[in-house]
């Protein structure tokens, strides 16, 4: 008989983009033979993908690798905190190897250092569309790695260097097999989407008889013909971003755009040396709704920014209830070693960021209230997450996974994960939709 299959357990922390780079790892490695495990204990070794944006998440992703380190003993570290090596082994000096964000040839050298590979290729077949590990009816999209901007409070260009875009072939072969597997959503990602293709001059290539250029409005155009839902997240408001609204109202795309804002003040923004006009937002606002009314817009703002004053904060309150958005999350500012705007200005006290939040969240939490009731009486596409005793759990076009609100469904028939339901809305709550099947 031949020797057991060796086993690798794996943990990933972070973001989606992270994540995507941990399904990529995971196919590697099933393709060579190893199996996953479902624990430390059970592996022959063990590999954490950590973050690194934040101190909140270093210490989150040295964490789990002292849990590996303690419950297994044999540890690779790969991912954004691995750009800066010298923080995981200073506190760990035993692990196997760390190799950095996207390194992903360095860590199947490393697992192959530490445990050779047993491959059988009348036996490990991996599927067309890779190893996922999300829920088998959506999947992300990484569309690029890095990014040029230079917010003064962001080291993801130090952690991942700068913009590089996939080939949009590749993209949509991968977007192809991931839709012919039953994948009913793809959600598009990376740290700058609305970017794709600048760093390529927008190159052309052919895909399927048609030159399709390496551009954010191509790809979505291309993505919107798959028959699937297709969601852009982490999209900057770049002036071309107008030209991607009128897909959503033809429904080729769905009505849902991940901006995030970050602020409302000029001055603040101006410190955050963020990207595109955002003078205009509000305007802009405007005019997408006026095309496309069902338009969700979800988005993420920073409070305690160094040096904001009562003034500039009460200008963001008043800024939310104009642009009225549909959802938000909201952060405390806080300080990442490396980056410039730890030294713009006089930090913030923590009382007055704590109390900036609250009364963020309170008055964002009225708007979204607001914006939910208006879909009472409506009916909505929803597509199963999860089955319930009473029916099931799902999202509607205007909720993204992990991220937003949830759609409650009664059903008089059993409900299916995955299958895509007609929904007539009941009630709402600040963050939920309540509501009974009605078409199948």
């Amino acid at each position: 008989m031949s020797a057991p299959a060796p086993r690798i357990s794996f943990v990933s922390l972070g973001c989606p983009k992270a994540l995507v780079d941990s399904e990529r790892i995971i196919t590697r490695l099933r393709a060579e033979g190893y199996e996953l495990s479902r624990g430390h204990n059970g592996a022959d070794i063990a590999i954490v993908n950590t973050c690194g944006f934040l101190e909140s998440a270093q210490e989150e992703s040295l964490a789990a690798i002292g849990e590996a380190l303690n419950v297994n003993g044999k540890v690779i570290v790969t991912g954004c905190m691995g750009a800066e090596p010298e923080k995981i082994t200073d506190r760990y000096p035993n692990v196997l190897a760390v190799t950095g964000p996207q390194q992903y040839e360095s860590v199947l050298d490393a697992v192959h250092r530490a445990l050779p590979p047993q491959h059988d290729p009348f036996l490990d077949l991996v599927p067309p569309q890779g190893i996922k590990l999300t829920p088998r009816h959506y999947a992300y999209l990484k569309i690029s790695e890095g990014c040029n901007n230079r917010c003064s409070f962001c080291i993801i260009p130090k952690l991942r260097g700068d913009l590089v875009s996939r080939p949009i072939s590749e993209v949509m072969r991968e977007a192809e097999n991931l839709a012919a597997a039953g994948v009913k959503e793809l959600l598009v990602i990376s740290q700058d989407t609305s970017a794709y293709g600048v760093d390529v001059k927008y190159a052309p290539h052919d895909w399927k008889g048609t030159q399709l250029r390496t551009k954010f409005i191509d790809l979505a155009r291309a993505l919107g013909e798959l028959g699937v839902w297709v969601r852009l997240h982490y999209v900057y408001p770049y002036p071309h971003v107008d030209e991607v609204i009128p897909l959503m109202a033809d429904g080729k795309v769905l009505p849902y755009l991940d901006i995030p804002f970050q602020h409302g003040h000029p001055d603040v923004l101006r410190r955050m040396k963020r990207p595109a006009a955002q003078e205009k937002t509000l305007e802009r606002i405007k005019s997408w709704r006026d095309i496309c009314p069902d338009l969700t817009l979800r988005s993420t703002f920073i409070v305690g920014f160094p040096g904001e004053t009562d003034a500039e904060f009460d200008f963001l309150l008043d800024w939310l209830d104009e642009a009225a958005l549909d959802r938000v999350g909201c952060f405390k500012y806080e300080p990442v070693k490396g980056a410039p705007a730890n030294d713009i200005a006089a930090p913030v006290a923590p009382e007055v960021m704590e109390d900036r939040w609250h009364r963020f969240m309170k008055r964002q939490q009225a708007i979204s209230e607001k914006r939910l009731k208006r879909k009472v009486s409506t009916r909505q596409q929803v597509l199963i997450d999860e089955v319930t005793a009473t029916g099931g759990k799902g999202r509607s076009k205007g909720d993204a996974p992990e991220i937003d609100g949830a759609v409650h469904v009664a059903s008089r028939r059993p409900l299916r994960t995955g299958e895509i339901v007609s929904v007539k809305i009941d009630r709402a709550d600040a963050y939920d939709l309540h509501g009974t099947a009605s078409g199948f």
